[in-house]
């Protein structure tokens, strides 16, 4: 079974990411034979300015590898590094419907949210598809709101081959388990677009101010309170153990609760979570030339996969 998920170097990583995607994609490095690239040609469509893109892809590379990503099971590579995913991206794109782009959620999502349209974000779902297809993945593990990429990339698939003849695998999705949505500092959906994220490798002072700034009502200490919809609750436990969970909701249900202490455990839970993570990514900060070692190196065992598929596809569609 080949596995292929992307991470777009589009901001610093934080607990949504971590809880989402980023916990997951190692657990499957064990169940498979797992590509993970991070995702630069993607991120042009947002970030336009280079330096920020450079330093974008270093972090993401630092804080995958400090988070437990193995190279030697999984292949670890910067989009970029392989050429052949653009070029299959042109010959996708001559069998891509335009009406097929056009009801695209994200691409009218991002409409609405004003951003101005360009081929690049109209045409992203194509490249996404070349990512996937030049590995010949079978399963790509994606969050709901990515599950219509996937079945984008099956119906061009799906189209080529009809008109070409079989070449390429046909993906499946596979929905990544949620820990139901991981709320920000307000409450709603941790994003770093909404400037309401906890960093994954934030520590001393500068997590201390985000976890305290976590929006709570201003209900005596002695009030009873619903967990479920408390912000600091959501977020503690999903790193608290199953029991502590539990004595935290008695607590919250009975009252008497102290928001402080609550986010003061919480610091200490991510403290415990993640100490062992920064340590790792201290020093592999250190050593930026390893790093760019081990992302070449998966760059060029993603190309012995990619070069055959693009060999195959050209071949199909009359281009040798």
């Amino acid at each position: 079974m080949r596995i292929l998920s992307g991470i777009q170097p589009s901001g610093k990583l934080h607990l949504g990411n971590y809880m989402g995607a980023i916990k997951q994609h190692i657990d499957l490095q064990n169940k498979g034979e797992a590509f993970y690239f991070i995702a630069d040609f993607h991120a042009l469509t947002t970030v336009k300015e280079p330096a920020l893109l450079r330093e974008h892809v270093r972090d993401v590379a630092l804080d995958y590898l400090a988070l437990g990503l193995d190279p030697s099971k999984a292949t670890f590579y910067r989009q970029s590094d392989v050429p052949e995913v653009t070029e299959l991206a042109w010959l996708l794109t001559t069998v891509t419907p335009m009406g097929l782009l056009e009801r695209c959620h994200s691409y009218k999502d991002k409409l609405a949210k004003g951003i101005p349209p360009d081929h690049g974000l109209f045409a992203y779902p194509v490249l996404m598809a070349a990512d996937i297809l030049i590995v010949d993945a079978n399963i790509v593990p994606v969050g709901k709101d990515q599950k219509q990429h996937v079945e984008v990339t099956r119906d061009i698939a799906v189209k080529f081959n009809n008109l070409y003849g079989e070449t390429f695998v046909i993906p499946e999705e596979r929905i990544l388990p949620e820990a139901g949505v991981v709320p920000g500092l307000d409450g709603q959906k941790m994003s770093k677009s909404y400037g309401n994220d906890i960093g994954i490798f934030l520590e001393g002072k500068a997590l201390k101010e985000r976890v305290m700034a976590i929006v709570t009502d201003s209900a005596p200490v002695e009030a009873p309170k619903d967990p479920d919809a408390n912000n600091v609750f959501n977020i503690l436990r999903l790193f608290a153990t199953p029991e502590e969970t539990a004595e935290w909701r008695e607590r919250f249900l009975k009252g008497g609760v102290k928001y402080s202490e609550a986010k003061k455990r919480l610091i200490t839970l991510l403290d415990e979570t993640f100490g062992a993570a920064r340590e790792r990514r201290r020093q592999l900060a250190e050593k930026p030339g390893d790093v760019e070692e081990i992302l070449r190196a998966g760059s060029a065992r993603a190309r012995g996969v990619a070069a055959k598929t693009l060999a195959k596809a050209r071949r199909a569609c009359g281009i040798e």
